[in-house]
């Protein structure tokens, strides 16, 4: 059985995968498409990995399409585990038809949900206009509503929405989650299926947009969900940039529906630099980071290390992905 990983992964989580490993065949990238078994090159050919593990630092350091050939080029690969917490990329539905299993990751969940709360609390208590009155030097009062006082709406389900959830349930807000089914779901004061999110947006003040693109969510966020939206609300897209309309939510943002817009992913990625939303007063731009916190990456090497112990010993897998997921 043969695993492949880079060789910078490798070097992290060998010391803990080391006692129940045994004698697994372990092949590390240290190239673009140069190849490593205990230090020596071995050439391409003896690479097809049962286990493979794409890692961040191998997409952000170019060695991820290696690690995506030798598995749709391979006929031995069983099960990768990704960094990727969503699998809306094609390339995921050719790994899963080839039979193989694949589990997503939830290591940014904690990262993605502080950047959502902390969006979300930096709109609704005036802190950017408390500034602006610092600024100028004017003695005046700036009363807000509460916290306790909103109601939020987190689309989707997964890992993300739960980390939201727990983090912003103790401020008191009212939680509704909205997701597939409407089995109720423990974290929340409701739950609702995505046919209920247009009677939920009239009274909601902040909607986090977490879900999975699909043919069911694409462009979810239309003229017609603005239309529904509370004036004043704050939309928070850290889901996919695909989810939103971005003509109808220039036009809505018009219509104070929604009153702000934090946006961390978009239909075309990066933004271009002509993009209206660049410049929008109502609209905050992030470059596709809200997963950047500093205990993404250890994460990602625990949820590895757990995974490989359970596939080697039959045991279920965290966070695997059903082939409905990339429409299989």
């Amino acid at each position: 059985m043969q695993l492949l990983l880079t060789a910078a992964a490798y070097e992290r989580v060998k010391a803990r995968i080391a006692p129940f490993v045994g004698d697994l065949d372990i092949v590390t990238l240290t190239g673009p498409e140069s190849f490593q078994r205990d230090g020596a090159d071995i050439p391409a050919e003896e690479v097809d990995p049962e286990i493979v593990w794409t890692t961040l630092d191998a997409y952000g350091g170019g060695q991820l399409p290696a690690l995506m050939g030798r598995v749709l080029k391979g006929s031995k690969a069983r099960w990768m585990q990704t960094f990727n917490a969503g699998i809306d990329a094609p390339i995921f539905k050719s790994v899963m038809a080839k039979g193989v299993r694949l589990s997503k990751s939830n290591a940014q969940a904690v990262a993605i949900a502080e950047y959502v709360v902390a969006h979300g609390l930096a709109l609704i208590v005036p802190i950017d206009a408390q500034r602006a009155l610092q600024a100028s030097r004017t003695w005046k009062s700036t009363p807000y509503r509460e916290v306790s006082q909103t109601r939020w709406a987190i689309v989707g389900a997964g890992a993300i929405g739960a980390e939201i959830a727990r983090r912003i349930k103790p401020f008191g807000v009212h939680l509704t989650v909205v997701r597939r089914s409407d089995k109720a779901d423990p974290l929340a004061d409701a739950t609702v299926t995505m046919a209920g999110l247009p009677d939920i947006l009239p009274q909601t003040d902040v909607v986090v947009l977490a879900c999975a693109l699909n043919d069911e969510t694409r462009d979810m966020a239309d003229a017609a969900f603005f239309a529904a939206m509370k004036p004043g609300a704050i939309l928070i897209n850290i889901g996919r940039g695909g989810l939103v309309d971005e003509d109808a939510l220039k036009a809505g943002l018009e219509a104070d529906k929604p009153g702000h817009a934090v946006l961390d992913v978009f239909q075309t990625e990066p933004l271009p630099a002509d993009h209206w939303m660049w410049d929008h007063p109502k609209v905050r731009i992030s470059a596709h980071t809200s997963n950047s916190g500093q205990g993404t990456p250890a994460r990602g090497d625990q949820l590895f290390v757990d995974n490989l112990k359970r596939y080697l010993a039959g045991e279920p897998l965290i966070n695997e992905a059903a082939p409905s997921e990339v429409g299989l």
